[in-house]
């Protein structure tokens, strides 16, 4: 039988081009390169996989664990083909991203026999008059979307946001979206790594290479929403106080400790991403320190957790 306590993890590390220091120097984050773009902080596919770094399991992946154990780790966020549901990043735009879109679940079903991806983005740090890349501009058609691709005026097509750290934005599949330069982002989004590149700037890799765009596909799943469109998908499951999103695959709450706080159970996996102050995770057999950029996977069998101390922390509950 498995032995239930909170675990933590540690993430997988990403140094792509447009990626900045912040998650090295601010947020302990380790990595052999000079530059961190992404740390992948909950994820369990085929080349990225969390670690436990504490308690018993320390060493092992949650792939490993979830072997003889998906019931106890996961409960009814269990998927029965076997796929893990969330997938959480920290992300440090030193650059801008690529202009990109991701199918929903029926078009990579069937064209890439994969899931689809809906994400959330909560702003953690931005630079004075940072931006992001969110939606098609008032009046665009998937049309006029096209025709500005194939006539180099993209950019004119698109909804440029200014954002500030402590703001929210959800990217429902189909929605072009880029994040800005000077922006430090945590993402909670369906576990996919589809991404349809629709427009890079002309920014060649490190061996002097275009990066490949995928504007065929894009074309295929892009369109036109409406701010009420949007809303009603992340709030699909519905709206509470402290609650980023609560959509068909994830909920997301935002959760500020000053004392002592109770977690009720869940018949779902939790993941908890600590954005600052000094917290303890205090259970019946644990007593677990929790300081800014921690992440921790907290069992569905697990009961009686209590957050004490100060800070603020992402609750991530996969569907």
């Amino acid at each position: 039988m498995i032995h239930i306590y909170p675990l933590k993890l540690r993430g997988v590390t990403k140094s792509p081009i447009w990626g900045g220091t912040r998650l090295l120097h601010h947020w302990n984050k380790t990595s052999g390169n000079e530059t961190v773009g992404e740390s992948w902080e909950l994820t369990v596919r085929a080349a990225e996989q969390s670690r436990v770094s504490n308690g018993i399991y320390s060493g092992r992946t949650l792939a490993e664990l979830l072997v003889n154990n998906a019931g106890d780790i996961m409960g009814a966020s269990f998927y029965s083909d076997g796929a893990f549901p969330l997938l959480v990043k920290m992300i440090d735009a030193a650059d801008r991203l690529s202009v990109q879109v991701h199918p929903d679940d029926a078009y990579a079903a069937n064209v890439e026999n994969d899931r689809g991806k809906t994400e959330m983005w909560y702003i953690v740090e931005a630079d004075e008059n940072a931006e992001i890349i969110c939606g098609l501009a008032d009046g665009v058609t998937q049309q006029d979307f096209a025709d500005a691709v194939a006539n180099g005026t993209l950019e004119s097509a698109l909804r440029h946001q200014r954002v500030r750290a402590g703001e929210t934005y959800f990217i429902p599949s189909g929605l072009p979206h880029a994040i800005g330069k000077g922006i430090l982002i945590a993402e909670i989004q369906q576990n996919c790594d589809l991404t349809y590149r629709v427009y890079d700037y002309d920014r060649r890799d490190k061996n002097g290479n275009l990066r490949a765009l995928h504007v065929k596909k894009a074309l295929d799943v892009i369109r036109p929403f409406s701010e009420d469109e949007v809303e009603a998908i992340r709030y699909s499951r519905g709206k509470a106080d402290g609650v980023l999103a609560n959509c068909a695959y994830f909920c997301v709450e935002k959760l500020d400790v000053n004392g002592n706080r109770s977690l009720p159970a869940d018949v779902h996996m939790r993941h908890l991403l600590c954005l600052s102050g000094d917290i303890s995770l205090v259970g019946n057999s644990f007593c677990e320190p929790v300081t800014k950029g921690d992440s921790y996977l907290l069992p569905a069998a697990l009961e009686n957790v209590e957050l004490c101390g100060k800070g603020t922390l992402l609750l991530s509950i996969a569907y």
